[in-house]
């Protein structure tokens, strides 16, 4: 089953008709072409952080409108998307005896990072789906390890999606920054992409450079702070070998991209 890293855009914009979300809009509808109909889904979304992993547990969770200041019609948005307990069980065993203490929410709902993208993903909303938080630390290395935990449950059936942002500079995103600010997303997405996809490294010299990614080109300003790259450690974790296909969108001036497995 894929997995798959997907940068979702800026709040509610990708599906509210805004024009500096277009080119990423049609990146990710290329990527949903594709991708296979899984039974289920396991979420990692970048707005979801707990001290120890959590998993939603509720059969029907509601939508969280965890964004403020958009358009009326961005507080209307559906995704009638089911839950499925009994995996998320089975992930929370999972997590907690590779030495991940996890829980599971039966109340939380579905943020942005999950209904934004899959609505354009599958947009039928018929897939279940188990939303999964990022750790506190936002430590590169336990988000690997959380997805190595995970990837024997993602059989034929199951398929992980890390739910962030190749770049979350918002003043640059929002075209506040200067040349610099740009130059650094272009340094940065160009080493992300050859250090995905790069079929000459091992999976230990990856994770090793994905866990160095301050250092890279333009890390650190593409990523003030990390919480919008977790979760490709984690889809990086899981996959353990190569990304197979990259898509490359943007919003406004500023380039992003989505990775397959």
């Amino acid at each position: 089953m894929a997995t798959v890293y997907l940068t979702h855009g800026g709040g509610p914009l990708p599906l509210l008709g805004d024009p500096g979300h277009r080119a990423l809009v049609a990146s990710l509808r290329e990527l949903a072409s594709a991708l296979p109909r899984p039974r289920a889904i396991v979420l990692v979304s970048a707005h979801w952080e707990t001290a120890q992993p959590c998993l939603t547990g509720a059969a029907n969770p509601s939508l969280m409108y965890d964004y403020y200041g958009f358009p009326e019609p961005a507080y209307s948005l559906r995704y009638p998307a089911s839950g499925e307990p009994v995996l998320a069980e089975r992930l929370a065993s999972a997590l907690t005896d590779a030495g991940m203490p996890t829980t599971v929410d039966p109340q939380r709902g579905f943020d942005h990072g999950m209904f934004v993208p899959l609505t354009l993903l599958y947009p039928d909303a018929s897939v279940p789906v188990v939303q999964l938080s990022l750790m506190h630390s936002l430590d590169p290395a336990a988000h690997l390890a959380m997805g190595r935990a995970l990837a024997p449950l993602l059989g034929d059936d199951v398929m992980l999606i890390g739910s962030g942002s190749s770049f979350h500079n918002m003043p640059v995103l929002m075209g506040r920054g200067d040349e610099a600010g740009l130059q650094a997303n272009r340094q940065f997405e160009q080493w992300l992409a050859s250090t995905c996809t790069d079929p000459t490294l091992s999976a230990a010299q990856r994770e090793a450079a994905l866990v160095d990614w301050r250092r890279a080109p333009g890390g650190a300003v593409s990523h003030p702070r990390e919480e919008h790259l977790m979760p490709l450690m984690v889809c990086a974790g899981a996959a353990g070998r190569p990304a197979d296909r990259i898509f490359q969108g943007a919003m406004g001036a500023v380039q992003v991209s989505s990775l397959l497995w």
